[in-house]
């Protein structure tokens, strides 16, 4: 009796109040979409760094003819400074730090420009003797790559040593910067679907000021008159965060894994279920946020 009485109440408060609750579920699923994108996009800048990071190469940088390095004063890097900058490379001191060395000549540079640069007219415009012949050193913890970088400072016959990660740190922090951005949009709208709820709740109280006096006068319960209006903003709030699921979801199957995946399949991307992750995230955040809202409005507008 009592379950069929509360949802009657429910669509009730829902009835009157269609357009506030329409408001509460609009702003509850934009809010916690963009909850949802800045944790898939946190969860996807974890698995870009994880894939880069792997594949993080040093290069050393031996001198070409026309360097400019004050270690390259005598002019091209020599077949014995060649040699000793790979005894270091192989030496019991790097070994901690090296996991293995590849010699790539100004023939392999050339082409590697090539097919990077294609089509472009500096791809015309460079020949192979103005490229550098280079050590590629794949590093055991890519994060102790000042270590080799330091070890060949002024070294003979050494240009320059260049750390990739140094060109995806960059890319990596404006990743984050949107992640944040996603994030303070996010508390934006959750604060403005907490008051829309509030509002909703308080309406709704009014309305139904006529016959919550009447349930006081027989004898109802706190918790039995109270309920009604605490479900009607947890129920609009859990239907954003279902309409936000969704959106999500449509996002990454069609959006990332059915066409950024292969346009730019560069690594790997956030897939779905990375989504059914975040969603009990979101929900629990729903039912939070409405809940506590609601609970804070009847105390002070619903005293019984």
């Amino acid at each position: 009796m009592r379950l069929r009485f509360l949802a009657g109440e429910i669509l009730t408060g829902l009835r009157r109040n269609v357009a506030m609750t329409v408001s509460v579920v609009l702003v509850t699923f934009v809010s916690l979409v963009f909850v949802g994108a800045g944790g898939l996009l946190q969860l996807q800048v974890g698995q870009m760094k994880d894939y880069w990071y792997d594949r993080v190469q040093v290069s050393v940088f031996l001198c070409a003819k026309d360097s400019e390095a004050p270690t390259c004063t005598s002019g091209e890097v020599t077949a014995a400074q060649r040699q000793a900058v790979l005894t270091e490379l192989q030496s019991p001191t790097l070994a901690p730090y090296v996991e293995s060395v590849q010699f790539e000549s100004k023939a392999d540079a050339y082409k590697r420009f090539q097919q990077q640069f294609k089509g472009t007219a500096i791809a015309d415009s460079a020949t192979e003797d103005q490229l550098n012949e280079s050590y590629r050193v794949k590093l055991k913890d890519p994060t102790k790559y000042e270590v080799v970088t330091q070890f060949f400072a002024g070294t003979p016959g050494v240009e320059e040593v260049q750390d990739q990660r140094r060109v995806l740190d960059p890319f990596f922090t404006v990743l984050n910067v949107a992640t944040a951005v996603a994030g303070g949009f996010a508390v934006v709208m959750i604060v403005a679907a907490a008051l829309l709820i509030a509002t909703t709740i308080r309406l709704s109280a009014f309305s139904r000021r006529r016959e919550t006096g009447i349930m006081r006068l027989v004898g109802a319960s706190k918790l039995l008159i109270q309920l009604p209006f605490l479900l009607e903003g947890v129920l609009a709030a859990v239907v954003g965060a279902g309409l936000a699921v969704g959106a999500l979801y449509a996002a990454v199957r069609f959006g990332v894994q059915g066409w950024l995946v292969e346009a730019l399949p560069l690594f790997g991307y956030v897939g779905t279920h990375q989504v059914w992750l975040v969603a009990p995230v979101l929900l629990g955040i729903a039912v939070l946020l409405a809940g506590t809202a609601s609970v804070t409005t009847l105390s002070r507008y619903l005293r019984v």
